[in-house]
């Protein structure tokens, strides 16, 4: 299953992340979900990701985690179990690495197998042989406009 949606703006980025956060959010997994997002620099990838961590409750300044390479961030527990099924959202930026090697050596076959957590994943075609069958693929494209984005979602089953 595939979904294209056209935005014009920043905003209008993240407010497509945040609905996709929220729908992630209520569907409990058995191992991590994991979001592969790929495209050209300043295509979207950042802002997505902030408005996607922002929707799940994040409230520290998200930025692209490409020196450090990985964030993780404990996700707020509200009474209801929905919300309190995940725990962590994990930012990964692969924009520096040479080989997926270098990324399965930061522990990350432990972090898919934790289901409590929600994997972003920036430059994720770096990495794409590490990636579970069922990842979330989202891919981002300039549009005709300075702030123009054509971002499509492609399988979305978590």
């Amino acid at each position: 299953m595939s979904t294209i949606i056209e935005t014009k703006s920043k905003t209008e980025t993240q407010k497509v992340a945040e609905m996709l956060a929220l729908e992630i959010r209520q569907n409990p997994a058995k191992k991590a979900v994991v979001l592969a997002l790929q495209g050209e620099l300043g295509a979207g990838k950042t802002t997505f990701s902030q408005g996607f961590a922002r929707a799940l409750g994040v409230k520290e300044k998200i930025t692209s985690p490409t020196f450090v390479l990985m964030k993780i961030y404990e996700l707020p527990c509200h009474l209801s179990p929905v919300t309190c099924h995940f725990r962590h959202f994990v930012h990964i930026d692969c924009y520096r690495l040479n080989s997926p090697k270098e990324l399965a050596d930061l522990g990350f076959k432990k972090i898919l197998k934790d289901k409590t957590a929600i994997v972003l994943i920036e430059w994720a075609e770096r990495v794409r042989r590490l990636l579970p069958k069922n990842a979330i693929w989202v891919k981002f494209e300039h549009g005709e406009k300075h702030n123009e984005r054509i971002i499509k979602i492609l399988s979305t089953k978590y």
